[in-house]
C-alpha cells in the first residue's frame, strides 16, 4: 500500500507486463482435440522440428481448436526462413510481395507457412496514409506474436507437445467472447485497413463482442479501406460473405458503418422490402449449404447481392425505349463495371452473374422448343435456384418457379402435357409485349439470349 501510494506521489507508472514470455499451457488446459488437426500440418510442423527449427500451428486454426471446431485452413509459424522450408518440400512455393510466405502443397491440400515476423521497421515502404506496402522483417516468436492482428490469433500450439502459447491473453478474451486488436487499434487499422473488415467477419462469425477501444476507431477510420487494392477488398468479402455467417456480417458492417462503398447501393437494396427479403433469403440459403459442407457458387452469391440494381437499370432501360434483353445486358454491364472498380470481381465469377442473370427472362418462355433448349444450359441449376429466390421473395408470381420444378421433373410426356398448360403470368411478361409491338428486332434478340451458353 505505501509503496503504491509513493508512486503516485512520483508519478511513477505501472510497468506494462512483457510478453516476451507466454503463458503456456498443457493439454489438460485448453482441451484441444487432437484428432481435429490436420495430419498434412502435423506433417509440416514435424518436419521443420526434425531439422532443427520450432514449428507452430498458428493463428485462427488455434483459435478454432480452442472452441472445439474443426478449421478449414491451417497455417504454420517457424523460425526457418522462406527458403530454408522450400527446400524441406517437394512441392512448396514461395510466394507474396507484401510479406512473403511458402505454399506447401499435399495434393489438393495446401498448408501456409509464415516465417516469425520481427517488429516492424520504420523503414518499411508505406503509402500517404500510413498503409504498410512491403515489410519482409522476420524476427523472434514474441515479436510475431505482436504483429499479428488480435488476442484470439496469437496464439501458437505445438502439436508434438500439445502446448499452447499464449503471449497475448487470448485464451482469457475466447473464454469471455471478446474480439480485442493487439496494440494501438489506430495504427493497426491505419497499417492494414483491411483489419476493419476482419473485425466484423470475426465479430459476426464467432458471436463475439468487439472490445470498446478496438471499436472507437473503426467508423472513423473506414474511409481507408478505399486506399487498399481492390483484390484484396475482393478476397476479404469473399470470405466474409462465405463465412457460413453471412448475412450476421452484413449487418454487422452495417452496424459499424463500414458497408458504404464496398456494395455500393446496398443499403439502398436492403432498404427496399422487395430487396431486402431477396437478399436475405440468398444469405440464408448459403450460410446454410456452408454450415452443411456444401459447395457455394460465389458468381451466385453476388448475383444475388447485385441483382436489385441490375433490375432497377433494367427497368429503366426498358422504360427508355430499349429492347428487352438489350436492356437487360446494359443494365449488367453497368453494375458490373461499377462494382469491377470496387471489387475487383474475376472474370469467371462476373461470367457466371452474367448468365445468371440473362436466363431469369428465358425461364418466362414456356411453349415450343424454348423450355428444351434451357435443359441443355450449362448453368440451368444456378438459373433456377435463382428464379426460386425470385418467386419466394415475391418478384414473381411463384407458379413460374413451380412450372420449372414439375418439368424438369417431368418425363417426356408429362413435359410435353405441361407446355400445353396457359401459364397464370402469360402475357405479363414485358419482354413478350415488347417483342410484339417492335417485331422487326426479334431476331437480334435472339443470339443475346443464347450468348450465355
Amino acid at each position: 500500500m505505501i509503496k503504491k501510494f509513493i508512486n503516485r506521489i512520483l508519478g511513477v507508472k505501472k510497468k506494462a507486463p512483457s510478453h516476451h514470455k507466454p503463458v503456456v499451457l498443457g493439454a489438460k488446459d485448453h482441451g484441444i482435440n487432437p484428432q481435429l488437426l490436420s495430419s498434412n500440418a502435423i506433417r509440416v510442423t514435424q518436419t521443420l522440428q526434425d531439422a532443427g527449427f520450432k514449428a507452430f500451428v498458428v493463428g485462427g486454426a488455434v483459435r478454432d481448436l480452442l472452441l472445439g471446431i474443426k478449421p478449414k485452413d491451417f497455417d504454420v509459424a517457424t523460425n526457418a526462413t522462406p527458403e530454408q522450408v522450400k527446400k524441406l518440400f517437394r512441392r512448396a512455393f514461395i510466394i507474396g510481395k507484401r510479406f512473403q510466405i511458402v505454399h506447401v502443397m499435399f495434393g489438393q491440400d495446401l498448408i501456409e507457412v509464415t516465417t516469425f515476423r520481427g517488429a516492424s521497421a520504420e523503414s518499411a515502404p508505406k503509402d500517404e496514409h500510413g498503409r504498410v506496402l512491403r515489410d519482409n522483417t522476420f524476427g523472434e516468436q514474441h515479436e510475431d506474436a505482436v504483429r499479428r492482428d488480435f488476442t484470439i490469433n496469437a496464439m501458437y500450439y505445438d502439436p508434438a507437445s500439445q502446448e499452447v502459447l499464449d503471449y497475448h491473453q487470448g485464451i482469457a478474451d475466447i473464454r469471455n467472447k471478446t474480439l480485442r486488436i493487439i496494440g494501438i487499434p489506430e495504427a493497426r487499422y491505419r497499417e492494414d485497413p483491411v483489419r476493419l473488415l476482419r473485425v466484423v467477419r470475426f465479430a459476426a462469425k464467432l458471436g463475439f463482442d468487439i472490445a470498446p477501444d478496438t471499436r472507437e476507431p473503426i467508423q472513423i477510420m473506414a474511409p481507408l479501406i478505399n486506399n487498399v487494392p481492390a483484390a484484396r477488398v475482393f478476397d476479404e468479402m469473399l470470405k466474409l460473405l462465405m463465412s457460413g455467417h453471412a448475412l450476421a456480417c452484413l449487418q454487422q458492417l452495417r452496424k459499424e458503418g463500414l458497408h458504404h462503398g464496398l456494395l455500393p447501393l446496398l443499403d439502398v437494396v436492403l432498404e427496399q422490402p422487395l430487396g431486402e427479403k431477396f437478399v436475405t433469403l440468398a444469405l440464408a440459403g448459403t450460410d446454410q449449404r456452408v454450415r452443411e459442407g456444401k459447395p457455394v457458387s460465389p458468381g451466385f452469391l453476388f448475383a444475388a447481392l447485385l441483382w436489385h440494381q441490375v433490375l432497377e437499370k433494367w427497368n429503366a432501360y426498358q422504360a427508355a425505349g430499349e429492347y428487352p434483353i438489350p436492356a437487360l445486358h446494359l443494365a449488367a454491364d453497368d453494375v458490373l463495371n461499377t462494382q469491377t472498380e470496387k471489387l475487383a470481381l474475376q472474370r469467371k465469377i462476373a461470367t457466371d452473374m452474367r448468365d445468371i442473370w440473362a436466363m431469369q427472362p428465358r425461364f418466362e418462355r414456356r411453349a415450343g422448343k424454348s423450355p428444351y433448349k434451357m435443359l441443355e444450359h450449362l448453368r440451368l441449376r444456378a438459373g433456377y435456384d435463382f428464379l426460386l429466390l425470385r418467386c419466394a421473395s415475391g418478384e414473381i408470381d411463384a407458379e413460374i418457379g413451380e412450372w420449372w420444378t414439375a418439368f424438369m421433373a417431368a418425363d417426356g410426356a408429362e413435359r410435353e402435357e405441361l407446355l400445353t398448360r396457359k401459364p397464370k403470368a402469360e402475357g405479363d411478361s414485358q419482354a413478350p409485349k415488347k417483342r410484339r409491338r417492335r417485331g422487326g428486332r426479334n431476331k437480334k434478340s435472339t443470339p443475346a439470349e443464347g450468348s450465355p451458353q
